[in-house]
């Protein structure tokens, strides 16, 4: 039941990412028949920050994938390809004359709040049952419909004139960065594409409390410690409820009793973690019904820690 923040290299893909570390982890101790999951894929030329869940752990995937995410981008104007990044075919090509940070910084403004984006067709979505990429590799364009999301904030780090821009963005689940940039591009009147990506944050995660493949080989090599996070670490960004053995009882055996008379308290909007215990640990993940009542959108067994 732990959590490892993983900063993938750009190459390979998260699955791949995913099983190098189950086998090193493997080596550390846990079962090969453990769950093990991450929390949000990253294209194979992307790198940064990569949750991965074990065990129980794999219960709070869906409340990761939710969550808001920082990127930093550069991005190649005056050359278009079809997968809207730096792997793709060549379509178009301009020529980027008098592009300044001025121009630059209002166009990047423009994709700040609310915003509509279509799918790329090189993505995983899928078409009765068809993942997109692989219309697009048979050269077949799928219409798809756009989405909104939300660009929560988006800053120019660097002009590299004429044609090289750098920017980091924090935005909501679903928001296609290369679909981002492909749309500056436009937005600017010279296309372009995608030329490097990496993740800063995922929901509570960091750069900072990443490690990468190559040293939690090393570590488990050495009989070193990894830097395990708890699924409480992954669910920060929740609102908390401490419960007490009566109330731990009632959830554990799934009583779905009235939110207020159980707890003496209403239940606020969404997701709440329930914890118990010194130092505390994760009972469930609550919410509410139209009636009030307690629904356990996930239940949690005592941990095991896989900390040397």
């Amino acid at each position: 039941m732990n959590l490892i923040v993983i900063d993938k290299p750009s190459g390979p893909s998260s699955f791949a990412v995913l099983k190098r570390i189950k086998k090193a982890l493997v080596t550390a101790g846990i079962s090969k028949n453990d769950r093990i999951g991450h929390g949000g894929t990253l294209d194979p030329m992307a790198s940064g920050v990569l949750p991965i869940c074990l065990g129980e752990g794999t219960k709070v995937l869906p409340f990761l994938l939710d969550a808001d995410k920082e990127y930093e981008a550069i991005v190649r104007l005056g050359v278009v390809t079809d997968t809207l990044d730096a792997t793709g075919q060549i379509l178009r090509q301009e020529p980027v004359l008098d592009m300044d940070e001025a121009r630059v910084r209002d166009a990047l403004a423009r994709f700040a709040g609310q915003i509509e984006q279509v799918p790329p067709m090189f993505s995983a979505l899928k078409r009765e049952g068809k993942p997109l990429y692989k219309y697009a590799r048979e050269g077949q364009v799928i219409d798809r419909k756009s989405r909104k999301v939300t660009i929560h904030a988006i800053e120019l780090l660097a002009f590299g004139a004429p044609n090289l821009v750098s920017f980091r963005v924090r935005c909501s689940k679903g928001t296609y960065v290369r679909t981002l940039a492909a749309d500056l591009g436009e937005t600017l009147g010279v296309g372009g594409h995608l030329a490097s990506l990496r993740r800063t944050v995922s929901g509570p995660f960091n750069l900072g409390q990443s490690i990468t493949p190559e040293a939690v080989e090393a570590r488990v090599e050495a009989s070193q410690p990894l830097p395990f996070l708890t699924p409480l670490d992954a669910l920060a960004h929740l609102p908390r409820i401490v419960v007490d053995e009566e109330q731990q009882l009632a959830l554990v055996r799934g009583q779905n009793r009235r939110f207020a008379e159980l707890f003496g308290q209403p239940l606020p909007e969404g997701p709440v973690v329930a914890v118990a215990g010194s130092p505390p640990m994760i009972v469930a993940i609550l919410e509410r019904d139209a009636e009030g009542g307690v629904v356990i959108r996930r239940g949690f067994q005592p941990q095991r820690s896989l900390a040397k």
